[in-house]
């Protein structure tokens, strides 16, 4: 496998743990001196920092374990990332991507089942957020790990206490 697929899995891992809220997960997947910030888009071509940064893995997993809220009954939610643009340069690398998260909710079965004639997915399916990751990976012992990882939002974003 190209060290550009591999580089492009380990943000498919992370997109996955996200939607999972699988912290240990993703905490697994950054050094512990990475660097992790989000940014909300202020005006065109610029933003600003959402929160301080988190430094470190274990952080990350702390963050996705105690902050995000948990999907409610039914739900879920589910990245998609698209346009990755790799630079490899030996044992380091950069990669940028857009992405769009949305909010998934399945509809209850009703206690009678559903009606005659009901077919396909029941439920909504909503996008929610959408930007950009722009992240920098070394190679360690033969894996790439996340270094630094910005998030930039296209839209404000509030963190309450912030």
């Amino acid at each position: 496998m190209s060290d550009e697929r591999r580089i492009q899995e380990v943000l498919a891992r992370y997109v996955r743990a996200t939607d999972q809220r699988d912290g240990k997960t993703q905490g697994a997947l950054f050094t512990d001196d990475a660097v992790v910030q989000s940014f909300s888009r202020t005006g065109p071509g610029s933003h600003a920092p959402v929160a301080p940064p988190m430094i470190g893995g274990a952080a990350v997993e702390y963050a996705v374990d105690h902050y995000m809220a948990p999907h409610p009954v039914g739900g879920s939610s589910h990245h998609v990332t698209a346009d990755h643009i790799i630079e490899v340069d030996g044992d380091r690398a950069h990669m940028n991507a857009q992405f769009v998260v949305f909010r998934v909710q399945a509809a209850a079965r009703p206690e009678g089942g559903w009606a005659e004639g009901t077919f396909g997915s029941q439920g909504t399916v909503q996008p929610i957020e959408s930007g950009y990751y722009d992240t920098d990976l070394r190679r360690i012992d033969g894996e790439w790990k996340i270094v630094g990882h910005r998030i930039l939002l296209d839209m404000p974003y509030v963190i309450p206490g912030v």
